[in-house]
């Protein structure tokens, strides 16, 4: 996927880090993170969900490759993606908090519609 931002970070630290928060995103339905992360982890949730959308054995496998948790797996694929079914992308908003207090960077609230 062209233009990702980089967070900062290494790219296997960015990675695991998108990885971890598409699966928080997924079990609890909605994370507090900052807004540059909050933007790149909506375009890999709504990838996620997508697959969900399909469920054949290969979506499942690449949703497994990229998702920690077995269980958030299962839950993906017969809980969340079910419910949008008729819907054609957008799954997921994002919403500005402010500014942090300790750095003043922005916070934003990413949530399952």
């Amino acid at each position: 996927m062209a233009n990702k931002r980089k967070l900062g970070r290494r790219t296997d630290h960015r990675t695991a880090l998108l990885r971890n928060q598409v699966t928080s995103l997924l079990d609890n339905g909605r994370i507090i993170t900052t807004l540059t992360r909050a933007k790149e982890t909506q375009k890999m949730a709504d990838r996620m969900i997508t697959l969900g959308k399909k469920n054949t054995l290969h979506t499942r496998r690449q949703a497994a490759s990229y998702i920690y948790k077995p269980s958030t797996v299962q839950k993906l694929f017969n809980e969340i993606a079910p419910g949008y079914e008729d819907r054609n992308g957008g799954y997921t908003r994002v919403l500005k908090l402010g500014p942090r207090r300790g750095d003043g960077s922005e916070r934003a609230i990413i949530e399952l519609v």
